[in-house]
């Protein structure tokens, strides 16, 4: 039978390596570059936007889950595809072949294809604390449809309009049901699934930092956890109203998604056995009373007729735990260095015979431009131990910790890497980034910006591989201790060596061509993680030279330069965040650096 594909307005397309197949002569440029292609000794007598275009879904023909099959002779265009997706996805193939050749004659090829990974996703994070408006999503989601993603998820904690919980929300700007309906069929007509995201355990401080939700809380004084001492961040799973609060949160929430998935969360439980819990801790171990939690979240998604999701953070060292869960829950498997032992934690899950996912991540967060060698590691690791284990999915996870200063193009290299590996990890991992972005993410004729993103994301390099390098430590933690171990790492040499780098990489700003709607935000975007950089080396140097090496101890000479500079980087902020994001959280976000101007302005 046929299907119609719509043809949508923005077209990402990709290049391959210079070393790849693509580097010869009359091929064309792919993302992801697919598992077989061919090129035949014959030319299109028409352009292509004048071929006809047959479309054929038949699974004795394309027998692999997502497959296509796409033809271009020198009469017509022929996919044959596996199922629908199948046939989009050939479609987006030939929209970047399109893009190449315009009007001109075309090259007649065939290309056979189809994905590693079943679920390739993209998770964004909407709590710490920027929310993208709608137009913001709407072009992610064009761009990552463009890249075979399929799997879309916005990590909430308090940023969905709950109605009976506006106390939470109410200056967060949150995602309304609308707004989710609204994104659910945009998503799905691109063949991605917009599955919900609500953390359900751990990390609930936005909610239980308000006096009348504090009931539910494991710890309303601070108690001692590996992180230091905390306070008011995870539920107390022995209380039966805890799970009636959770089970009213998914009744409202579900039902806005076509999706029959359902990420719940549960990483990073710290207090558990800490605070209220600890007498029940006490009678049985600490890690069957969160799988016993866990256990009563499945049931309630359960009636929602959806499949659970949960980090496996938790008890994926304890094959004999996580056994106890119900074997349709999906187990994901995050980590976020270049090391990160995915091959052993995905062999512990595997054992248990569950379906489970690899979820690497952008390296962004806390760093204000990114960790791009760092990053790209991560993923192929990913990408490389999921699939020897038997993972089905990969999810490249964006988080936002501590405000989230990195602009979302801060990111882009790695969105575009892991979509890349996801569909198939063995033609993709030796992809030129830089190009890939220049041509078909900024869409810059003069072929710079790529490199602009690519290399700020590595001046961290320069001074540390820490991850969370100590030049954005600085500034995120104004309170943060210069002790003998960073002195050791942040010396005055390797601080001016990191300047005169971002400057060397910044001096190609004026070059770019940009021809995307957002241009001029992309240059203000770059700017910024430029200047924050430096600011954050000045500080660096500053400090070390001051009297007990503290912020209050640098002359009042060079902190008033300081907070000229961080007033300026401010206002770009503000400007920055507003093209992108809703206003709300956005003074938590500058807040901050507010706490950095104080110290400067101190007299």
């Amino acid at each position: 039978m046929k299907s119609t594909i719509i043809f949508f307005s923005i077209v990402v397309t990709i290049f391959f390596n210079q070393s790849s197949r693509a580097s010869q002569k009359n091929t064309y440029l792919l993302l992801p570059i697919p598992k077989n292609i061919s090129y035949e000794n014959c030319h299109t007598i028409k352009p292509l936007c004048s071929l006809k275009r047959v479309e054929i879904i038949d699974p004795n023909i394309i027998s692999n889950e997502q497959g296509y099959r796409l033809n271009i002779r020198a009469d017509e265009i022929l996919i044959s595809a596996n199922n629908e997706a199948g046939v989009f996805y050939a479609n987006q193939t030939l929209k970047q072949i399109l893009k190449q050749v315009g009007r001109k004659e075309s090259q007649c090829l065939t290309i056979t294809d189809w994905p590693d990974y079943p679920v390739r996703g993209v998770m964004l994070d909407i709590s710490r604390d920027k929310v993208p408006t709608m137009h913001t999503l709407y072009d992610f989601v064009e761009m990552l449809a463009g890249w075979k993603i399929n799997h879309f998820e916005l990590y909430t904690e308090h940023t969905f309009a709950y109605k009976n919980h506006k106390e939470v929300w109410k200056n967060a700007s949150p995602m309304t049901a609308e707004q989710i309906r609204k994104l659910d069929k945009f998503c799905r007509e691109r063949f991605i699934d917009l599955v919900p995201n609500q953390n359900s355990f751990g990390h609930m401080n936005r909610w239980l930092e308000h006096p009348d939700y504090q009931y539910l809380a494991e710890a309303t004084d601070y108690v001692d956890t590996q992180w230091g001492k905390r306070r008011l961040n995870d539920l107390y799973p022995g209380d039966p109203n805890t799970i009636k609060f959770i089970a009213g949160l998914y009744d409202e929430l579900l039902p806005n998604f076509s999706s029959r998935y359902f990420n719940v969360g549960c990483d990073e439980v710290m207090e558990l056995g800490n605070g209220r819990s600890k007498e029940l801790c006490s009678h049985k171990d600490r890690d069957e009373v969160y799988v016993e939690y866990l256990l009563k979240i499945y049931q309630e998604v359960k009636k929602h007729n959806s499949t659970m999701m949960f980090w496996a953070d938790m008890i994926q060292q304890k094959p004999e735990i996580m056994s106890k869960l119900p074997n349709d829950a999906i187990a994901l498997i995050w980590g976020y260095e270049a090391e990160h032992p995915f091959d052993k934690y995905c062999k512990t899950v595997a054992l248990t015979g569950r379906n489970f996912y690899v979820c690497p991540g952008t390296s962004t967060w806390r760093s204000i431009s990114g960790r791009t060698d760092n990053a790209i590691k991560n993923l192929l690791n990913a990408a490389e131990n999921g699939r020897k284990f038997g993972a089905t999915g990969y999810i490249i996870t964006d988080w936002g910790d501590m405000g989230d200063w990195e602009p979302i193009i801060a990111g882009y290299p790695e969105f575009a890497y892991g979509a890349a590996l996801s569909w198939s990890l063995n033609e993709n991992r030796d992809i030129n980034l830089p190009a890939v972005l220049n041509e078909f993410a900024f869409d810059d004729k003069a072929c710079v910006t790529g490199s602009l993103v690519y290399d700020l994301g590595n001046a961290y390099k320069l001074t540390d591989t820490q991850s969370n390098p100590l030049i954005a430590k600085l500034l995120l933690y104004p309170d943060f201790n210069l002790d003998k171990e960073s002195q050791s790492v942040l010396t005055i040499n390797k601080l001016q060596a990191t300047k005169v780098y971002v400057d060397n990489v910044l001096a190609n700003l004026e070059k770019t061509n940009i021809k995307t709607q957002d241009a001029a935000i992309i240059r203000i975007e770059i700017k910024f993680m430029a200047d924050m950089l430096k600011h954050g080396c000045d500080l660096a140097m500053a400090r070390l030279d001051a009297k007990d090496k503290k912020t209050i101890n640098i002359p009042q000479d060079v902190r008033d330069k300081l907070a000229f500079d961080m007033k300026k980087i401010m206002k770009d902020y503000k400007k920055v965040w507003l093209s992108r994001n809703r206003r709300g959280g956005l003074s938590d976000s500058l807040s901050r650096m507010e706490n950095q101007l104080e110290l400067y302005e101190q007299k």
